[in-house]
């Protein structure tokens, strides 16, 4: 069975040496979401002119597009220091109350996937982002007392890939929620020049960058692993420098398209056109077809494919779209063939 953390599109993150390395330190040295940066700075100079932390923030949007970066950056701004979780990994009210005693002024908490929090937990960060203060109960049953303890000044700054898990409480406290869109091809050549730079990568910077940047699925961290793989090709090939050609030959070595559709995306149009005449097909049929979970399909290799107008999820089951038979240079017939509308459905 493939795994997801093969992929050289995956959006999981970079490694920490990695990350030290090629994350922007500054607002000025960030590339992309210009208008989140250009509220941000005005945000982050007005919090300073008071003397206050910045409001608690809400980054939302899909995985690898700057969330932890923007959270280190603001941290940074506001001369504090970054204090980082996820939601997952806060199970106990016992953990985040830790977390947050160890704050200090102007410190930036970031809690990744805060849609994931328990119930228990958030309602006790209820009362530390509003009033900087925190119950705790120590003891149990009628000898159970509850100590109230004050927190420094700090900024929560939570990131989610799906805000609508959020209960209306939480996200009615944070005063400044932003939305990060993906990245145009210019801003990610930029962020491959960069990243070649700080990693000592001989690059003919804008054509080869371009290309590499195409293929990046308007995300930041593809383009970053794509840049470090291309790379690893090049001097395997024992190239001093990754030219066009050399940066086209690498990612066609790698399976990465012109659109940046990878291997498994392709093979799921390939089964879903092939074997059952482009649908509809459920999600259980299809996955079983590519003998991978469902959960795998749904929330990794499909996706893309929806963004980008190659799949179309209906009532009735998954249907490849007539830019998907293009895609794999087969011919297109419009709709089902009579009578096998419903074959492929569970």
């Amino acid at each position: 069975m493939k795994r997801n953390s093969a992929r050289l599109v995956s959006e999981q993150p970079l490694s920490m040496e990695e990350d030290l390395f090629i994350r922007p330190q500054r607002l000025d040295e960030f590339i992309g979401q210009a208008k989140v940066i250009n509220k941000l700075s005005m945000f982050i100079k007005a919090a300073k002119a008071r003397g206050e932390p910045l409001d608690h923030t809400l980054f939302c949007g899909p995985p690898g597009l700057g969330k932890t970066t923007l959270a280190g950056v603001v941290a940074r701004e506001m001369g504090g220091e970054l204090k980082t979780t996820t939601g997952p990994a806060i199970s106990r009210t016992g953990d985040l109350a830790a977390i947050l005693s160890s704050l200090k002024p102007k410190d930036v908490f970031f809690i990744d996937e805060i849609h994931r929090l328990s119930p228990q937990v958030e309602e006790i960060l209820y009362s530390a982002m509003e009033d900087f203060f925190l119950n705790i109960i120590i003891g149990k049953g009628p000898m159970a007392r509850s100590i109230r303890l004050t927190l420094p000044k700090f900024t929560l700054i939570g990131a989610t890939t799906k805000p609508t898990l959020l209960s209306a409480p939480l996200r009615g406290r944070f005063g400044i929620i932003e939305q990060l869109e993906y990245y145009s091809v210019d801003e990610l050549a930029e962020i491959v020049i960069r990243g070649a730079s700080v990693l000592s990568i001989a690059i003919e910077e804008r054509e080869a960058a371009l290309e590499i940047a195409k293929r990046s699925r308007g995300t930041p961290r593809v383009a970053l692993r794509l840049l470090k793989r291309v790379r690893d090709i090049a001097e395997a090939q024992k190239k001093e420098r990754v030219d066009l050609r050399i940066a086209k030959r690498a990612l066609d070595i790698l399976g990465i398209d012109d659109e940046g559709i990878d291997e498994q995306e392709r093979r799921l149009l390939s089964v879903l056109i092939e074997l059952f005449g482009g649908g509809p097909v459920g999600l259980s049929t299809l996955a079983a077809a590519m003998s991978e979970e469902e959960r795998t399909v749904e929330e990794i290799y499909e996706p893309f494919l929806l963004r980008n107008g190659l799949l179309e999820r209906t009532k009735v089951g998954r249907i490849a779209t007539k830019k998907a038979y293009e895609r794999l240079g087969l011919p297109y017939f419009k709709g089902t063939r009579e009578g096998e509308e419903n074959l492929h459905l569970f």
